[in-house]
């Protein structure tokens, strides 16, 4: 289980993962020692699985993207989960419920891309078809 601090913690670096030890340690009012310690502890107890690159506004504002819900076949679904995971425009995949199975969400360089990419989608052994929803505009993320 994690405490109050670790909570304090991950929020400072969900909001700058590129944070120092140090200005974490003065952010939580912790030794510098401490905090790599609570760090070491997350990654190793799989609370931290890694840390990623987030886009900046200028590069985002050039992307077109989609969500795309992916209805596939029960018997194939791990073989086109895989599948999907390695195409590049997929930013993040979703398994839900309700008509469809899979959510991803796709980014792109342009609409042409998209469309290539999504065409993709629909082609890969196991997928039965597919909905698309162009997004027009981010109103929230957090």
């Amino acid at each position: 289980m994690i405490n109050e601090k670790d909570e304090q913690l991950l929020s400072l670096l969900r909001v700058n993962a590129r944070m120092s030890i140090s200005e974490l340690a003065r952010s939580l009012n912790l030794s510098r020692s401490t905090v790599q310690n609570r760090i070491v502890k997350l990654e190793q107890s799989d609370v931290i699985k890694g840390y990623m690159v987030e886009y900046g506004s200028e590069y985002l504002k050039d992307l077109v993207s989609a969500h795309v819900a992916i209805k596939v076949e029960q018997k194939l679904t791990q073989t086109t989960s895989v599948a999907l995971k390695k195409i590049p425009q997929i930013a993040e995949l979703y398994a839900i419920s309700g008509e469809h199975d899979l959510l991803a969400v796709v980014q792109a360089q342009s609409l042409e891309q998209l469309s290539h990419t999504i065409d993709f989608i629909g082609n890969l052994n196991g997928v039965e078809r597919t909905n698309s929803s162009i997004i027009l505009d981010t109103k929230l993320k957090r």
